[in-house]
């Protein structure tokens, strides 16, 4: 009698900062007026199209090597609208997929959103919400940020909690900034708190844009105060990141989840791996930014890349009879 062989099921889960995804349309209540026809930036439909193709080849190739498949869940940051992601799931690269999504507009003052895309042949929503994250300015006015959004849902049978972030940037300084980035980790750790509360042994996905690398103090502060597990901090090194600022890698996207991922179970989903997608397609082949991503824009000029971030995505298995 043969002993059964098991089978293994793997699961890509990433996210994606896509660095300024807006169409071509104006709308009064945002601030969107660098990415129109007419503007210093002539950002043109085919321009747009072409955005919308390279993000499409982008996502379809995360993961797909040991995996053969596009990732189940991609959480995204820098989104404008649902519009946007419609026309990005019916790309070249994606429209043979099935691809659902999540969005909220935000308050955000530059009009850009967290959003969501997920496999429907593998992943079954059951609750999505978002939370603001209040902030005051210098005057004491509301500091309208991106909201984070919260997604619950079925994956291979089983329960788990995705939440997208896109943290406040280092525009006013890094130190200057941060305790808006440590207000958004508060709220992180209120939202996991509360899930615990209704679900003991939640399975929880936390992924994101934070503008802070693992060692910085808004996501140490999320790593400990959540119990969860940061799988990019081995990863960040002298040569390797998600995004370059000044020839310095940084770690900016990065997902954490909670420790009930490590155990092992046979129909029950297990963490496999963590790595930034940096294909040699995705960076600058040429230059003084040779191997930096490969962006849209580089200031004013159009470069017609991808993004000026790379991809961060874990890979979940699950082993059966």
């Amino acid at each position: 009698m043969h002993a059964s062989e098991s089978k293994t099921t793997t699961y890509t889960i990433a996210f994606y900062n896509l660095e300024n995804l807006f169409d071509i349309h104006k709308y009064t209540s945002k601030n969107d007026s660098d990415f129109l026809p007419g503007t210093e930036k002539r950002w043109t439909k085919k321009r747009y199209d072409q955005k919308l193709r390279n993000l499409g080849e982008v996502i379809s190739k995360i993961g797909f090597d040991s995996n053969q498949k596009p990732p189940a869940i991609i959480g995204l940051a820098e989104v404008e609208n649902k519009n946007v992601l419609n026309d990005l799931i019916q790309s070249y690269y994606l429209k043979s997929f099935d691809y659902g999504i999540i969005h909220y507009n935000s308050q955000d003052e530059r009009g850009i959103d967290v959003g969501m895309l997920y496999d429907t042949s593998v992943f079954t929503v059951q609750d999505s919400k978002t939370y603001a994250v209040y902030l005051k300015n210098e005057f004491g006015n509301q500091d309208y940020t991106r909201d984070i959004l919260v997604v619950t849902g079925m994956l291979h049978s089983e329960k788990i909690y995705c939440i997208v972030n896109h943290w406040p940037s280092r525009r006013e300084g890094e130190k200057e900034s941060m305790p808006k980035r440590v207000k958004a980790a508060e709220k992180v750790v209120d939202i996991v708190n509360s899930i615990r509360l209704k679900d003991e042994q939640a399975k929880i996905l936390v992924m994101g844009d934070f503008n802070d690398n693992p060692g910085n103090d808004s996501v140490k502060f999320l790593k400990k105060k959540a119990r969860l597990f940061n799988l990019m901090e081995p990863i960040l090194s002298y040569s390797r990141g998600s995004s370059n600022h000044n020839f310095r890698w940084n770690l900016f996207d990065q997902i954490l989840l909670t420790t009930n991922f490590f155990e092992t179970q046979k129909n029950k989903l297990k963490y496999d791996r963590a790595d930034i997608y940096d294909s040699k397609f995705l960076t600058q082949t040429t230059g003084k930014y040779r191997g930096q991503p490969f962006r849209t824009y580089s200031g004013r000029k159009y470069t017609g890349g991808y993004s000026d971030h790379f991809p961060v995505y874990i890979q979940l298995n699950v082993s059966s009879d």
